[in-house]
């Protein structure tokens, strides 16, 4: 049989050198991903038997891709050069261009598919598929449609594409990195990881795309353009509270989650725990400059004590806990860790007051972004919180950091002017009340 030579980086033979059955693979645009797909293709189409011992004569390899047209545009041609004909040495016996139909030396066919015409592809048994761009097609396509022509002969499976926010081919992406799915195997890598492209020009491209178009298209971030509520270009960052230029009061808020710390727990459920967070906000003229999310899923008694930890080191105005049963249950622990660290902060309550959580955040939080009232404080939490925020409103993805930070418009209040704004020659009204 004649030897196929084909040129992968190293993030490309990371795929093909894995056990797994089914991997999935998220990359940047350019990043080899269809490439990757012909090699499979070919290099599956040309087996007789697969690992199991299955007899695969008779089973057929397809490329699904959301059309068929998009299909032909993507790897049609690449399949062909890569393959290269029969009568020139190569392992393509014949092709059908129409209905995207190539036959291999061995007897075995590749057919190109489209996604949105399920019914077309039932009834058919395969020994390998590959599913490009699975965020753009509705995830009962493989899963009631697809898995079960694999069946027969044990067969596998690629999946690959560049993420869009947090979707079935994210939660897909997590199975791979998953213990509990031993035959699932996920790999990302960026457009910079491929050494074909002239890295250069990716950096010029990184200069006049948008910063969230960039994480998405070219560094295949799954926290890029998920929701749309929230601009990447609307956040602003100092280093120092002295560069922010500003002075204000503290606020400090939380929002508690369950009392669980994940332990013993396999990873797909703890990526679905919700974290405790508490928004640090200094409160001033210029707005509000967050200072620090602390976030972590702890025990009722750890998420007290960093509460109090933060009331101690900034000295609130006012701090604010929401209301309802998991308040409730901290309730005597607080009591407890205020006798004991010797920290009393003046207790504010916070409610979701009858919004939806939806509402209440960006009610709070959109317009502040968007008018330049929010700075941010570098540091580690930053990139937590912007995941969040970027996502917003995706039900796939948490919201916590941004909850929390929401709840310092209730208690917070701004002063506008300086403390000496009334001059020396003021004196008060009425002593009772300051005026």
């Amino acid at each position: 049989m004649p030897a196929l030579n084909f040129k992968l980086h190293e993030k490309q033979m990371e795929v093909v050198r894995s056990k797994a059955k089914f991997k999935v693979a998220a990359a940047g645009r350019r990043g080899g991903k269809s490439y990757l797909a012909a090699a499979m293709l070919l290099t599956e189409g040309l087996k007789n038997t697969n690992e199991g011992g299955y007899n695969l004569s008779t089973k057929d390899v397809w490329y699904i891709a959301p059309t068929f047209n998009q299909g032909k545009d993507i790897i049609w041609a690449l399949l062909k050069e890569l393959g290269g004909m029969a009568e020139h040495g190569g392992v393509i016996l014949s092709t059908v261009e129409n209905v995207g139909i190539i036959r291999l030396i061995n007897g075995r066919r590749i057919l190109v598919k489209g996604s949105d015409r399920p019914d077309t592809l039932r009834g058919v048994g395969l020994s390998y598929v590959v599913m490009d761009e699975y965020a753009d097609m509705k995830p009962e396509v493989w899963d009631l449609i697809i898995q079960p022509t694999l069946l027969d002969v044990d067969g596998d499976a690629l999946f690959i594409g560049t993420p869009f926010g947090k979707n079935h081919f994210y939660e897909m992406f997590k199975q791979g990195h998953d213990e509990k799915y031993t035959e699932w195997e996920s790999f990302h890598w960026t457009s910079l990881d491929n050494p074909l492209l002239p890295q250069d020009k990716i950096e010029q491209r990184r200069l006049i795309m948008s910063a969230s178009a960039f994480r998405q298209e070219h560094e295949a971030s799954f926290a890029a353009s998920g929701g749309g509520s929230f601009r990447e270009e609307d956040v602003k960052y100092v280093d120092s509270q002295g560069e922010w230029g500003g002075e204000g009061q503290f606020y400090i808020t939380m929002d508690p989650a369950g009392f669980s710390t994940g332990e013993g727990m396999i990873k797909s459920t703890m990526t679905k725990l919700d974290e405790h967070a508490i928004a640090v906000v200094e409160v001033g003229p210029k707005g509000w400059l967050v200072h620090d999310i602390i976030h972590g899923r702890w025990g009722v008694r750890e998420a007290c004590i960093q509460f109090l930890n933060a009331c101690r080191t900034y000295r609130p105005v006012s701090a604010g806990i929401e209301s309802g049963s998991l308040k409730n249950a901290m309730h005597d622990y607080l009591e407890d860790e205020m006798r004991r660290l010797g920290v009393y902060p003046n207790l504010q309550p916070v409610t979701h007051g009858g919004q939806k959580k939806i509402e209440r955040i960006l009610w709070a939080l959109q317009g502040r972004f968007q008018k330049g009232r929010i700075t941010l404080l570098r540091g580690e939490w930053n990139k937590a919180f912007m995941d969040q925020m970027l996502d917003f409103p995706n039900p796939l993805a948490h919201d916590d950091l941004l909850d929390a930070l929401a709840y310092i418009d209730q208690i917070s209040r701004t002063v506008y002017l300086p403390d000496d704004w009334a001059g020396d020659d003021w004196q008060p009204l009425d002593s009772e009340t300051g005026f």
